[in-house]
């Protein structure tokens, strides 16, 4: 029997990253979901916010796009996928603001948001895990070590 593929060096950087900042801000939107209509309401006030926003979460989508594309694996593909979604929240917030905001919204007030936000938490943990757990079966010092019958170098 074949054990899981250990995710890759890159995979792992940005499920520690990701992981944690999908879980951090999954909880504070759940802790604070009677006051996300208002959030959103106040953001949608200035126009200059949504595009500053959408600017700076277009460009942290754009860097996950072009520096991990793996559909190889589980972890790799929730990377992959969020970079994704992400490029394109910000392009939507640059482009198409008030539609965007009034779907958040009517979406806040429905039970399938939180329904959504602990699925992402919850892949937020799993990335945590996948990002932060010891690497399987990487050698370690101790473990290389030279053979007896090989001639150690000076």
């Amino acid at each position: 029997m074949n054990a899981p593929r250990q995710p890759d060096a890159k995979t792992r950087l940005f499920a520690r990253v990701l992981g944690p900042y999908l879980v951090i801000a999954t909880a504070s939107a759940l802790g604070r979901a009677s006051q996300m209509k208002t959030l959103l309401r106040d953001f949608d006030s200035n126009s200059a916010w949504p595009w500053v926003t959408g600017a700076f979460v277009l460009l942290c989508g754009l860097v996950v796009v072009a520096l991990h594309q793996n559909w190889r694996g589980a972890p790799a593909i929730i990377v992959t996928l969020l970079g994704w979604l992400t490029a394109l929240k910000g392009l939507v917030l640059l482009a198409l603001p008030e539609p965007y905001l009034g779907v958040g919204e009517s979406a806040v007030d429905s039970n399938w948001w939180r329904v959504v936000m602990v699925i992402t938490a919850l892949a937020g943990v799993y990335l945590t895990y996948v990002g932060w757990a010891p690497a399987r079966n990487a050698p370690t010092a101790d473990a290389v070590k030279p053979s007896a019958d090989l001639p150690r170098a000076a």
